[in-house]
């Protein structure tokens, strides 16, 4: 049995000492995480299972939109992404529809992995 109180502590410790460049990406691979689950719930027709994790996207989605920083014309573009993606959870929960939730789950990881390039190419930065 796997000590759980040990576990949160764990995680809780991760999260409190990560940078603003690794809570976004936490973020995002909770977003991927629980899109995969509400793929899951929609597969096996748990419609309980599909709703809440979809719900969890949608909050880290909001997450991510009350974060940008408007102070840059790319702010609105991202913006508008996130704006997009909620829409299409919003189909894919009222629905359950397979489909959507893998067309948001591979823009999800598209903009993880691209995240994960910039944190790569600003830690090159930092070290020189």
């Amino acid at each position: 049995m796997v000590n759980q109180s040990g576990y949160a502590a764990y995680a809780n410790s991760k999260i409190m000492t990560a940078t603003p460049a690794e809570l976004t990406l936490m973020l995002y691979d909770g977003a991927i995480k629980f899109c995969n689950i509400a793929i899951v719930g929609v597969e096996a027709n748990d419609i309980e299972k599909a709703h809440n994790n979809i719900v969890k996207v949608e909050h880290i989605i909001e997450e991510f939109q009350a974060t940008l920083d408007r102070r840059y014309a790319t702010a609105q573009d991202f913006d508008n992404v996130y704006v997009y993606l909620k829409q299409r959870l919003l189909e894919a929960n009222v629905k359950k529809d397979r489909e959507i939730l893998e067309e948001v789950l591979t823009h999800l990881r598209t903009m993880r992995d691209t995240w994960k390039e910039v944190m790569k190419l600003s830690a090159m930065q930092n070290a020189e």
